[in-house]
């Protein structure tokens, strides 16, 4: 807190001040204070600056990250039911993932089942569920496998929610024919070489959220392609995503309410997305990449109005 002080931030509540250092961490906090820096080897601040400056920035991101999670947890829901439903059925086969003529690359084949593997060897050996009563029942994995026992592996509808979404991510980008990993992007409103990219956009989103980490100008290191067939839903301005928002947050929430579109078209992400964004500065929104009107295009005032 002194070294804060000492750089010219004030500090008007000095114990709630050394609360919320003590709670939410120095090095978690420090990212937060560069946009009310002057800049410089020195980390001076800029005149005026207050310590709530701050911590309202850290909150807004809370925020953020968390309205960011309910799309992607939505989305990820999505994709796991599309990927077991077209190849379950296809196929007319529950345990479809285990032929690794249906994939591409055999090693990651192969990983994907010692993954499935250990989950199930992991919750045998764990204390088992108990059946406390008729709100509280054992886990649907264990229940096969202490039920049936064979085939060994649980069925697909079971194996994909075993799967993190880097391992889902794997899974899809590694079936071997084209038209499946079609056939499942349609059922989630996209091209197959557009969910591919926005999966792995999704995978650094959504560790990024759940490691608490900074959103909303972290470098993703990772962008969503642009949809370029009409048939999926995007901005429509000229300038609605000027070149230097393009790795930036912005195509991410843009990406999101895209697929919200297909898989949850009621729902009201985006309008609290605005309620969220309308209380922020311009600052705030110059580092995700959006612009000032970002609401007035098309894409997002149909949600709005």
């Amino acid at each position: 807190m002194a070294r804060l002080a000492g750089r010219g931030l004030r500090i008007p509540e000095p114990d709630r001040a050394r609360r919320y250092l003590q709670h939410i961490g120095y090095y978690r906090l420090s990212p937060y204070t560069i946009p009310f820096q002057q800049g410089g080897p020195g980390h001076e601040f800029r005149e005026g600056a207050v310590f709530d400056d701050v911590l309202n920035l850290y909150v807004f991101d809370r925020a953020l990250r968390l309205l960011v999670m309910d799309a992607v947890e939505r989305v990820e829901v999505a994709v796991r039911a599309a990927l077991t439903d077209h190849m379950s059925t296809t196929y007319m086969d529950p345990h479809w993932y285990v032929d690794a003529g249906h994939f591409r690359d055999r090693h990651r084949h192969d990983r994907l089942l010692k993954m499935v593997r250990d989950t199930c060897d992991d919750r045998l050996r764990g204390t088992p569920d108990a059946d406390v009563d008729t709100l509280v029942h054992k886990s649907a994995l264990e229940h096969y496998l202490t039920t049936y026992g064979s085939p060994d592996l649980p069925p697909s509808w079971l194996m994909v929610e075993t799967l993190t979404i880097g391992q889902l991510n794997t899974a899809y980008r590694n079936l071997g024919r084209r038209a499946d990993k079609s056939a499942v992007a349609r059922r989630i409103g996209l091209p197959a070489t557009v969910l591919e990219s926005w999966l792995s956009t999704y995978v650094r989103v959504r560790n990024i959220c759940a490691h608490h980490g900074r959103l909303w100008n972290v470098g993703l290191g990772v962008y969503p392609a642009i949809p370029t067939s009409p048939r999926v839903a995007w901005l429509q301005g000229a300038d609605a995503l000027p070149e230097r928002s393009t790795k930036r947050l912005y195509p991410v929430l843009v990406s999101l309410q895209a697929v919200l579109d297909s898989v949850s078209p009621r729902s009201s992400w985006a309008r609290r997305l605005h309620g969220l964004l309308s209380t922020r500065p311009e600052m705030n929104l110059a580092g995700m990449g959006i612009p000032e009107d970002w609401a007035q295009d098309p894409f997002w005032s149909r949600h709005l109005s």
